[in-house]
């Protein structure tokens, strides 16, 4: 049996979170804001957090492959931008949303959007703020977990390799949590739709 793929780098507080640590499941993910298989992993993961709630903590990491999707490197300059003024999540959002409109004047009109400060938004993208701090990100990730392409996904802290969809994600949730520490909100309808979408994932 082939030894699962563990993530290396462990989720600390310098990384964009959603959630609170004491949630059984975390799912990393080393995403690019210009990447159209994680364009469609982006509302698996909403529908994900909305029905997993306290339950999940997601953690969102930038690998931005330039060579292939040239808007990635500062849409993530944008999403950094955006996560110092405390509005990482809602940048996140508005990227993936509209990912084949990454220019820097669609940049802006995102930043304005979301209630950003846009000339400190407008100064920091001029400025490159925070490129070293992505590019060193990248290596690391290339490095210490061997990415070669997004989205790389874990849960718990081992690499998932299955398909990209609700019924998949809920048996690795499943999996991730032999102890059962996952306690879904009161009403038969929230439980059942989880339990069904596990058995549609098994077969």
């Amino acid at each position: 049996m082939t030894e699962p793929v563990r993530l290396k780098n462990a989720v600390t507080d310098k990384d964009h979170l959603w959630g609170g640590p004491e949630a059984p499941i975390t799912l990393v993910e080393y995403g690019n804001f210009e990447c159209l298989d994680c364009g469609r992993t982006f509302p698996v993961i909403k529908e994900l957090q909305k029905m997993l709630g306290d339950n999940l903590r997601f953690v969102y990491r930038h690998f931005p492959t330039v060579r292939t999707h040239p808007h990635a490197m500062r849409a993530a300059e944008a999403a950094e931008a955006a996560a110092a003024q405390g509005k990482f999540w809602e940048m996140h959002d508005q990227l993936f949303t509209h990912q084949r409109a990454l220019e820097d004047h669609s940049l802006s009109r995102y930043a304005k959007r979301i209630g950003l400060d846009t000339q400190k938004f407008t100064r920091e993208l001029t400025e490159h703020t925070f490129l070293n701090q992505i590019e060193a990100d990248y290596q690391r990730a290339l490095l210490d977990e061997h990415i070669t392409g997004t989205p790389t996904l874990y849960f718990n802290e081992v690499r998932y390799t299955g398909a990209s969809d609700l019924p998949g994600f809920l048996v690795a949730v499943k999996e991730a949590d032999p102890e059962g520490r996952i306690k879904l909100r009161r009403g038969r309808g929230v439980r059942a739709l989880f339990n069904g979408l596990l058995h549609r994932g098994k077969d």
